[in-house]
């Protein structure tokens, strides 16, 4: 108090003077950033997990499932992208188990920790092996996701949920991921009518028309259909596709369930990855450890409407070892069981002309 007593005295005595400068104004509160011009989406393949992934796992975490030395490799490019997508074809396991293969699925829930990891902001559930531990195993799985904040679409907890759309914010571009299968296994537990969506157009196609009114950008479908085992698409995939990609309401479509890469097609001015074969698995037919990572560079058009501008595939290769390793085979050595892998789904994708649209290996 007393030291400013004697400023306010002292300034007195002085002639003229002057006032105590104004406080600067306030900045402009700051404005929403733009979105971005473009962004890149990256799509895997079918995450299978057989007994000898979930002993792999077991020995990487020294008794604790740990299934990210498994993916570690395709870290650079799942973790790269604006928003990567993984499918995962199976239920999740209570903690401890039993853990479970074919038929009847069971996977360690630590799978969901590992995918998030590697990179991945979202799965598609929706496959034939949806309900092979029954509504508990969807409700399991759902809720093992969300704790490891991996987004999720295709299975649903309740009625509510299951017309829920999924949408992941890309630096401000929504984009609405839907996840439907041709079916479900024969030997399925039940489920409620809504527990799984299915590929029927219909509904899919009213699934996307709500995600559009809701406001996404884009939306990118994941669809399990196909035949096991066969790298060409058959005559269902090849009806649906452009029957769905005609919709103004669907952008893209990446496809699963034949466990083998299948090709790409550009129609139109729209995209579908028929089939991404495996991301992680163990399987004994032959082509069942090659898979692809697609990675769609997708902008903003000057009619406003975002598209994808540039497609792309990574090769990957499951190496048995032991250990079990994912393997990004883009740069493999010449004469290498990782260099034939890469020449299979080099010849693969390329079945339907989509070289020649745009596609490139990345």
């Amino acid at each position: 108090m007393v030291a400013r007593a004697l400023v306010v005295v002292a300034c007195a005595a002085l002639v003229g003077c002057a006032p105590a400068a104004a406080p600067p104004p306030p900045p402009p509160p700051s404005a929403e950033p733009a979105p971005p011009a473009s962004f890149t989406l990256v799509a895997g393949g079918d995450v299978l997990v057989h007994p000898t992934v979930t002993a792999q796992a077991l020995a990487d975490g020294r008794g604790t499932p740990d299934f990210v030395p498994q993916l570690a490799a395709l870290a650079p490019v799942v973790g790269g992208a604006d928003l990567a997508l993984c499918h995962l074809e199976v239920p999740l396991a209570r903690p401890g188990g039993p853990y479970a293969g074919y038929p009847a699925f069971d996977a360690p829930p630590e799978l969901a920790r590992s995918l998030a990891a590697v990179g991945y902001d979202g799965c598609s559930t929706a496959s034939n092996h949806a309900l092979d531990q029954g509504t508990d195993g969807v409700a399991r799985t759902l809720d093992t996701l969300d704790a490891a904040g991996v987004r999720h679409a295709g299975t649903a907890r309740t009625s509510a949920e299951a017309v829920a759309t999924t949408v992941h914010d890309v630096h401000g571009v929504r984009v609405a991921h839907l996840s439907a299968t041709f079916g479900l296994n024969e030997d399925a537990q039940p489920g409620d009518p809504w527990s799984v969506a299915l590929l029927d157009p219909p509904a899919v196609l009213a699934a996307a028309s709500r995600a559009r009114a809701a406001g996404a950008d884009v939306v990118v479908l994941s669809a399990h259909w196909g035949t096991e085992n066969d790298p060409e698409p058959d005559s269902e995939q090849l009806r649906l596709a452009p029957e769905l990609l005609a919709s103004p309401d669907i952008d893209l479509v990446v496809g699963h369930h034949a466990h083998v890469v299948q090709p790409f097609e550009r129609i139109g001015d729209e995209w579908v990855a028929y089939g991404l074969g495996n991301q992680l698995a163990d399987q004994e037919t032959p082509g069942t450890d090659d898979g692809v990572l697609a990675r769609f560079t997708v902008a903003r058009a000057p009619d406003g409407r975002w598209r994808v501008a540039r497609a792309e595939y990574v090769p990957t290769w499951i190496d048995v070892g032991p250990p079990i390793r994912v393997r990004d085979v883009t740069a493999a050595p010449p004469g290498t069981p990782a260099e034939a892998a890469r020449a299979r789904s080099d010849a693969r994708v390329a079945t339907r002309g989509a070289p020649a649209a745009g596609l490139a290996r990345g």
